[in-house]
């Protein structure tokens, strides 16, 4: 069975889901839709169609959405009515209303709402979780992630954190296993929008495992780095060049007494594993056409994606505030 797909944005990112849908056995794109257009000349014969009423009546089996996020629920509320499978791309929406109301339609219609949360589909990650769910690092302590480079000027109706940390609030939770329990952040405000373009959170999740993200767009270098901390050593995932490397603790007993004075471990080998690495969004298409057909699939939910937009959200609002800011219990991991 092939399943008719049809894509609503082809800006920055659009382009690329056009490129990998075409690639992507199972699926065949027959229809793109795009207000403004086709800025970068990937329709090829399939015309530029006005909206998202357009696309749909092109018969669709599912969609993607790649607009800009305050058109976000519009789109997808016109696809669950039409009773058509859709990926949006993160964050889920907006606002928190929005994106219940998107989670609540695609529940209701028994359809397949996910969102476009990529990293989870980075090599480096999906071979770290691995690692880890195999106790190959032992408990827990620490995640912490860096994802700081130059302002995007493709980004204009959200801010830093809804656009970036919402990829480090997602990763790492579904790399623990578990949900955020309190976040604490600080916010700054450089570049003359009324967005954020600097944000610093720390946190905890149920688990106990202490969180801290450090997110920006005021950065001349490009940096996407998480560190999981624990009892044999840390990770160090690098998921700009899909990279996994393992610091182990050192098992040699160290001899120079002011060394050992001021380390609570000592280093280890520093093992980089070699493990293939295929390209996320191709991955991320892949779940999805799989759990459009019914089939054991890694897809994020748009439940999750609602529950990583609400710790987004808890961390505006404790910046704000500035007051620790509590998520409540959530229970089991993500999946």
């Amino acid at each position: 069975m092939v399943l008719r797909v049809g894509l609503l944005g082809v800006g920055m990112m659009g382009r690329h889901h056009a490129r990998v849908l075409r690639e992507t056995d199972g699926v065949e794109l027959v229809a793109i839709a795009d207000p403004g257009g086709d800025p970068h000349g990937v329709a090829g014969d399939l015309p530029v169609l006005p909206d998202v009423e357009a696309l749909i009546d092109a018969g669709l089996d599912m969609a993607v959405v790649a607009v800009p996020t305050r058109f976000h629920e519009e789109a997808a509320l016109a696809l669950a009515a039409a009773g058509v499978h859709t990926l949006v791309e993160k964050p889920i929406a907006d606002s928190l209303e929005a994106g219940q109301r998107m989670v609540d339609a695609f529940r209701d219609a028994g359809l397949v709402g996910a969102v476009g949360h990529i990293e989870r589909f980075n090599p480096a990650l999906q071979e770290l979780r691995r690692r880890l769910q195999a106790g190959e690092l032992g408990a827990v302590y620490q995640i912490q992630t860096r994802r700081q480079g130059p302002f995007p000027s493709r980004i204009a109706d959200v801010g830093v954190a809804k656009d970036l940390a919402s990829h480090d609030v997602d990763l790492t939770a579904w790399v623990a296993q578990s949900e955020y329990e309190t976040v604490f952040a600080q916010t700054t405000f450089k570049s003359g929008r009324e967005y954020e373009d600097m944000i610093a959170i720390t946190g905890r999740l149920t688990s106990g495992v202490i969180v801290n993200h450090l997110v920006n767009w005021l950065s001349p270098m490009k940096e996407r780095v998480t560190v999981v901390t624990g009892e044999k050593g840390a990770f160090v995932a690098d998921t700009s060049t899909g990279d996994l490397t393992f610091y182990a603790n050192g098992t040699i007993p160290l001899e120079w007494e002011s060394v050992t004075a001021f380390r609570g471990v000592s280093e280890g080998n520093i093992t980089r594993y070699a493990f293939p690495k295929r390209e996320p969004l191709r991955v991320e298409h892949e779940a999805f056409r799989d759990a459009v057909l019914g089939r054991a699939s890694d897809v994020v939910t748009m439940e999750q994606g609602q529950r990583t937009l609400t710790v987004v959200e808890r961390a505006l609002e404790s910046a704000r505030r500035d007051v620790r800011a509590g998520l409540g219990s959530s229970g089991a991991g993500r999946a």
